[in-house]
């Protein structure tokens, strides 16, 4: 036995030799068959990729909601839910960064959100009749909208952003309150549900 060690890979591989092939076109017909596997794979792969973009286009077609009662009231209810969590952001707001003005606005915008679901429920004879409350309702939010604007301005003119938040959010409660009882009357007009 010699003290010298030999490398790994030659003790490892030592004993493995080429093995000599009886036909010769075994090694092309080796790589013929891999060749046909990966087409095979690849077309597989293709129709699975294809199909499901056609699944996903399909999916994303534009539908009409529902328009029967049942939708109407649940789309209501997603909104006076949704009217309830900015409530309560704008309540709880002064105790995140910079008075929670990122979520109010969240919030604001995913009551605007389901303001529009809720009116895509409505039949062509609702929105027809309710012209003028459903304007209403809209000019409503847009004046809410302006209450994001006048904090902005308040700060930009140095106001602190403290006291400008605390009023943004008095501001919120107050007219977001307005809103909702206008909301409740003119439900009743619209006959929802």
């Amino acid at each position: 036995m010699s003290c010298a060690k030999k490398p790994l890979e030659l003790t490892l591989f030592q004993n493995l030799q080429p093995v000599e092939s009886a036909n010769q076109d075994l090694p092309m017909k080796f790589i013929s068959s891999k060749l046909t596997l990966s087409r095979g794979l690849g077309l597989l792969v293709s129709f699975a990729v294809l199909w499901a973009s056609v699944v996903y286009t399909q999916a994303q077609l534009p539908f009409a909601p529902p328009t029967n009662p049942m939708a109407q009231r649940n789309a209501l209810n997603l909104l006076l839910n949704q009217v309830n969590w900015f409530q309560n952001a704008a309540r709880s707001a002064s105790s995140y960064p910079s008075g929670g003005y990122g979520l109010l606005v969240q919030q604001f915008q995913a009551v605007r959100d389901q303001y529009n679901g809720f009116k895509s429920t409505l039949t062509p004879q609702q929105l027809a009749s309710s012209t003028n409350q459903l304007a209403e309702l809209d000019a409503g939010l847009d004046i809410i909208q302006k209450a994001f604007t006048n904090y902005q301005t308040a700060v930009a003119n140095g106001q602190s952003s403290n006291t400008a938040s605390a009023n943004l959010r008095q501001a919120l409660n107050k007219a977001i309150q307005v809103w909702t009882h206008k909301l409740k009357q003119h439900r009743r007009q619209l006959r929802v549900g």
